[in-house]
């Protein structure tokens, strides 16, 4: 007898389970997704037990007859394909029909869904793979999928899954960026001890993000939009003696990017808060990811990353979605196009806006005071921290647990700084507000309550102007733009400053009608030069100096071998070096501004490649850092007098740059302690 067999259905839906539902949070994405391909635009998440014990979506969609709820949990039937065709031109989130035999063969799943054209519903009752009930049921249009014991007959599985509040984190991440990406759809997130997210409809992203995450933290970003068409590298046409006669040319149709990216203050110590979205699907791409590296370079430090939303949009047939189980990675037919109109986008954004650092922020929070993802925060808290100090900081990727009040609207903890809520046993216990003044907390009062269901359409609650949702969208624009403050802090006024000295020899004092400003001159002096060397050497006119004796560098064998292969480019920047012995680097010649100690010292950190860089670094990249490094050597140093005319250049030449916010590595370069935060110091308002 041979060897090989043929699979049973119920193993083989339990392989395909391994690879689309990795932990209960992938669950809820293929369901959820299920939803919006259905056309739902209210959509209802209850989840228990992080996952494990229940997980039901009930939404409003068009719904399935009955045939069609039998046929759904059969592998590969979906409604969203015809032929192989199909495949290069998917625009549903959904394709394979693979999610729900898979789900159903390691859980209990009961459905429930009626269309519109009929009269009762179909109910559908399955428990690993086996059909156990179906019968007519009157139900509301639309669908419910209750899933209880996820993974109870592979406990394999279920052992591999996290804590509870991890699983639902991991949830409520995902319905929360899934709610910003559909800002015209009304989602609910619920667990069995409090309501984590409630986003009625409102008119658009601007305003889906302030209605989720506040006014302050809607401060730190910055939208962005950009449109090009694929006219020039659209898809390939059939020559001429192959066409029809009735042959119509493709629609090239259109690569749009909308979204929003941070300003620099504000900085993440991981990638988890970049958020990218496919023609509406939440992927992780490595090429996007690239680009908005390649955008933020040299106004971030290295080892901090962005907060990013960012919604592309193109032509079906211009990516394949069918490349990972679990569809989260795509690939671009144009992946150089793609990528390179990305990083030009973003880039473009952040030199226009040129935001300002707020003076006041940056002693609150710091660049890496803020939480390393945009993760909510589910995890019970032991009880009330001793002071006020212990409440996180209203910042984007702050934890937020809607609180319900007497009005029966929810807030987000952590959007507003005014009103806290805090969990014990996964349960709310204590709720109050934190005074503004320095006086200490008191103790809060317990109160027990019903649970109070928000009526629809409502509005949600913030400490300033609140914005239309709901059925009002169509006033939100304008109380959004009028809650929104009047004028972004930009660096746009550095030109208009006025000099008042030094201090300590190494931060400048200068003022104007926004407020006193404080200048690092050192980094200042960096970003000056760093753009200088960029574009002296892309129009070759570079100035260079020669030595009057060759400067000999003792190298280490492995920098000698990285001098080879930068060489060409250390001569474009103004270097004239060239092997003198095994291990010995002689320079004839060198940029303007470097000479001895410090030009040796410079050429050491050139030549120090990481070696997790080395692999990855192109050419974009090593003209960049060599550029970075000459500017930071040749820059004014710290503890260094400057006389008032230097000063006034400086400032001016500063005013010119591209991007006066950060120093080629990543440091802030001018703090503004504006008018305004003057005044409230002083307690004038």
């Amino acid at each position: 007898m041979g060897r090989i067999r043929i699979l049973s259905d119920l193993v083989a839906n339990q392989i395909a389970a391994g690879e689309v539902v990795e932990r209960p949070a992938s669950v809820v994405k293929e369901l959820l997704e299920n939803s919006l391909d259905a056309q739902a635009t209210r959509i209802r998440i209850e989840v228990e037990g992080g996952g494990r014990k229940l997980i039901r979506i009930v939404d409003n969609g068009h719904g399935m007859v009955r045939d069609d709820a039998l046929l759904a949990f059969e592998r590969h039937a979906t409604s969203k394909l015809r032929n192989a065709d199909d495949l290069l031109s998917i625009g549903t989130l959904g394709f394979r029909g693979e999610a729900l035999p898979s789900i159903a063969s390691v859980s209990r799943v009961q459905l429930e869904t009626r269309v519109a054209e009929e009269v009762s519903g179909t109910l559908v009752e399955i428990a690993g793979g086996n059909i156990l009930r179906v019968e007519d049921a009157g139900l509301p249009v639309g669908t419910t999928i209750t899933l209880r014991d996820l993974f109870f007959n592979t406990p394999a599985r279920r052992k591999f899954l996290k804590s509870e509040q991890t699983e639902l984190s991991h949830i409520a991440a995902l319905v929360t960026h899934y709610a910003l990406v559909h800002p015209s759809k009304h989602f609910e997130l619920h667990s069995s001890t409090q309501a984590l997210l409630v986003a009625p409809a409102v008119g658009n992203s601007a305003d889906r993000l302030f209605q989720i995450f506040g006014r302050e933290t809607s401060n730190y970003m910055l939208p962005t939009t950009a449109e090009l068409d694929f006219t020039r590298i659209g898809l390939p046409e059939p020559p001429p003696w192959q066409r029809e006669e009735d042959y119509v040319a493709p629609d090239p149709g259109f690569l749009r990017l909308t979204g929003f990216v941070s300003k620099p203050e504000l900085q993440k110590l991981n990638r988890n808060s970049i958020y990218v979205f496919v023609n509406q699907r939440l992927i992780r791409d490595k090429l996007i990811l690239h680009a908005l590296s390649e955008a933020y370079r040299n106004i971030l430090p290295p080892t901090s990353y962005p907060v990013v939303l960012l919604y592309l949009e193109m032509p079906p047939q211009e990516v394949d979605v069918n490349v990972h189980p679990a569809k989260t990675e795509v690939r671009f037919r144009q992946p150089s196009f793609v990528h390179d109109f990305v990083r030009d986008s973003i880039r473009t954004t952040l030199t226009q806006a040129r935001p300002a650092a707020s003076f006041v922020n940056a002693l609150q929070n710091g660049p890496h005071g803020v939480s390393s993802s945009l993760l909510l925060d589910v995890s019970p808290l032991p009880g009330p921290p001793d002071g006020v100090d212990a409440i996180p900081q209203p910042v984007f990727g702050a934890t937020f647990r809607p609180t319900t009040f007497e009005d029966g609207h929810a807030e987000p903890l952590g959007v507003q700084g005014e009103r806290a809520s805090y969990f014990s046993n996964g349960s709310e216990t204590a709720q109050w507000d934190i005074p503004h003044s320095a006086e200490p907390v008191k103790s809060p009062t317990f109160e027990l309550a019903a649970p109070i269901v928000p009526p629809s359409p409502g509005r949600f609650a913030f400490s300033g102007h609140s914005i239309p949702v709901g059925y009002d969208s169509a006033d939100a624009e304008s109380n959004y733009e009028s809650a929104a403050p009047q004028q972004a802090d930009t660096l746009t006024a550095l030109s208009t400053l006025k000099p008042l000295g030094q201090f300590r020899d190494s931060f400048i004092l200068a003022t104007n009608e926004e407020g006193l400003w404080i200048i690092d001159q050192h980094v200042a002096h960096e970003r000056i030069l760093f753009e200088k060397v960029l574009h002296e050497r892309d129009t070759e006119q570079i100035q260079r100096q020669r030595l009057l004796m060759p400067l000999l560098v003792d190298l280490l064998p492995a920098q000698m071998i990285t001098f080879a292969e930068i060489a060409e480019e250390l001569e474009r920047n103004g270097f004239e070096a060239e092997p003198f012995g095994p291990r010995t680097l002689a320079v004839k010649a060198a940029p303007v501004g470097l000479q001895g100690r410090e030009l040796e010292h410079l050429l050491e950190e050139i030549l120090a490649i990481p070696d997790r860089n080395r692999q990855t670094e192109n050419s974009e990249a090593r003209r960049r850092r060599i550029a970075a490094s000459i500017a930071c050597h040749a820059a004014i140093k710290i503890n260094q007098p400057l006389e008032l005319s230097k000063i006034e250049w400086l400032l001016d030449a500063l005013g010119k740059t591209e991007h006066p916010t950060a120093c080629p590595h990543g440091r802030p370069i001018a703090l503004r302690y504006s008018h305004k935060d003057i005044q409230k110091a002083f307690q004038r308002i």
